[in-house]
């Protein structure tokens, strides 16, 4: 028996109208170079949206042509999200802290016709402009200077002014390409994730849901988290989805531009990695200044484990840290950590190492933690094994990759490569990256909850635990820490705090104290940088010996 239901394609077309008619005055306001706000409407943004929209059909854009933008967060680059894949188009965009060789490969690669550039960024482009290929380069004159020129630079402004405001959707499939982001390539030359119009659709639904951001037009969010980075974890298109007020940050992402703007525009919601709110979380620990945030303010933390005494310190200012997990490849939101009602009676400290998980699965995203044979480890909080998921908006391959059994399973599961524990209410606990476990006499070592641990001492900003080379027990923990400004601590006096958390041996046998820790391009502890480092050192140590 078929249904009566009608063939509704969900495609970001209807997004974009909806905004403009039931939102068109809700504000966006971004923060230009010099720290300056500029100011608009959704009405405004959807005029302009489709002007790009029609501009790039008028330059010669075809179905499934892909548009790069190397771009902060601010508003033109909102009008690039929806613009260029409701003109039929693939956003694609690039992560402008990658390495110049990355960039061209990614751009090659993804084979980009046109691309949209900041004119505060055109540095960043010649780096490797003269080894790739685009056609047209759009500059968007985001910090004002209309003296910006160059060979072959047409002005963004000058595109959106051709069109002629009469511009007709194309008809879309829902299971055409919207966009695609490359993996950070950790392991590997990046690879591409193509998102469709129904996936990013049905992410921002999700995204919305009162079990995970909780969306509405009554909210202030701040997509901390680069535009260039999973999507913004769909932020972008979720906002304007329910209407909500957006707050972009542009450059200024160190902890005292996000606090002025968290007072400024009452932010209720904002998002980014660890790191980020780490530097927050110092600022205001030492700021004697009254700060007049937001009741409802939240903040949601991904793209590596949060420690719990991050989350503890947020509290004690009334501003509310909840875990979520994903990757490029899941578009990204997975799981998210928020306390189901079974939950409501357990102590405060239990809740607090519940709020520290990764959650449990968002609705459509099934997920299962599987060991080395390939059978689901039991749900008791202890046993870990690989997270594998897969979903209406998990990718089932990487762009011009063919499927292969170290990326997923012969039934069509993602292997993430994120080891974890799954428990008796299906809250995840990620204990670790596969790569980054440390074997040591044939037993496993989280290196994330030693961080996580290590980063609730009162003297510790930061920590990252990495396996060295060891003659006996082939592998050991060394932790490299930088301390709070100030604060004084010895390896002694850390690896009691971290006694009756931990077993013996799972302490770590060395500590190096340094200034900072390496970052990838999207905030995370560069681990593999620190391996390089002074696993080499400890391998000639082991040989002098």
């Amino acid at each position: 028996m078929e249904s009566t239901m009608m063939r509704f394609q969900l495609t970001l077309p209807h997004i974009l109208e909806r905004a403009n008619k039931y939102y068109p005055q809700t504000e966006i306001v971004s923060r230009l170079p010099d720290k300056s706000l500029h100011r608009t409407t959704y009405r405004d943004f959807y005029r302009r949206a489709r002007a790009l929209a029609e501009g790039l059909t008028r330059a010669g854009l075809k179905r499934g042509d892909r548009v790069g933008t190397l771009m902060w967060n601010h508003y033109a680059h909102l009008e690039a999200y929806f613009g260029i894949p409701c003109a039929g188009g693939v956003l694609h965009t690039l992560n402008l802290r990658l390495h110049p060789s990355d960039l061209e490969y990614i751009v090659n690669d993804a084979e980009d016709r046109f691309l949209i550039v900041d004119d505060v960024l055109l540095p960043v482009l010649e780096r490797f402009r003269d080894r790739v290929n685009f056609e047209r380069i759009f500059v968007f004159r985001y910090s004002g200077d209309k003296s910006v020129n160059g060979k072959g630079l047409e002005d963004y402004e000058d595109l959106l002014a051709s069109a002629s405001g009469n511009f007709t959707y194309p008809e879309l499939d829902e299971y055409e390409a919207l966009g695609m982001c490359y993996t950070s390539g950790t392991t590997g030359r990046p690879r591409g994730v193509v998102y469709s119009h129904r996936s990013t659709v049905i992410h921002s639904y999700n995204c919305a849901l009162p079990i995970a951001n909780n969306l509405s037009p009554h909210d202030v969010v701040m997509p901390v988290v680069p535009m260039f980075h999973a999507n913004a974890w769909g932020l972008p298109f979720a906002c304007v989805m329910v209407g909500a007020k957006l707050v972009f940050p542009g450059p200024h992402v160190d902890g005292q531009s996000i606090v002025e703007l968290f007072e400024k525009e009452q932010v209720t919601f904002s998002a980014g990695v660890p790191t980020v709110w780490l530097g927050v979380l110092q600022l205001l620990e030492q700021d004697s200044q009254r700060r007049r945030f937001s009741p409802n303010l939240r903040l949601v933390v991904g793209g590596s484990a949060a420690p719990e005494a991050m989350i503890r310190g947020f509290d004690k200012f009334g501003i509310t840290v909840v875990h979520a997990w994903g990757m490029t490849e899941t578009s990204p939101l997975a799981t998210i950590s928020k306390l189901k009602p079974p939950l409501d009676s357990l102590s405060e400290d239990e809740r607090y190492a519940y709020r520290a998980k990764q959650g449990y699965p968002a609705p459509f995203v099934e997920l299962r933690v599987v060991d080395d044979e390939g059978k689901e480890v039991p749900p008791d909080g202890k046993t870990m094994g690989e997270i594998q998921v897969r979903g209406p908006y998990v990718t089932a391959s990487y762009y011009k990759v063919p499927p292969s059994p170290d990326k997923f399973t012969a039934d069509g599961w993602l292997r993430t490569g994120d080891v974890a524990t799954v428990d008796e209410h299906g809250y995840i606990r990620i204990t670790d990256r596969t790569k980054d476990l440390i074997k040591s006499g044939g037993e496993w070592i989280s290196s994330v909850d030693l961080e996580n641990a290590l980063m609730g001492h009162p003297a510790v900003a930061e920590a990252a635990v990495i396996a060295v080379p060891h003659p006996k027990w082939a592998e050991r923990p060394l932790a490299v820490v930088v301390l709070k400004p100030g604060a004084k601590a010895t390896p002694e006096e850390l690896n009691k705090f971290l006694e009756g958390k931990f077993a013996k041996w799972w302490l770590p046998d060395e500590y190096v104290f340094t200034d900072s820790i390496p970052r990838t391009s999207t905030g995370k502890f560069l681990k593999s940088a620190l391996r390089e480092q002074y696993a080499k050192r400890k391998a000639e140590e082991m040989k002098v010996a």
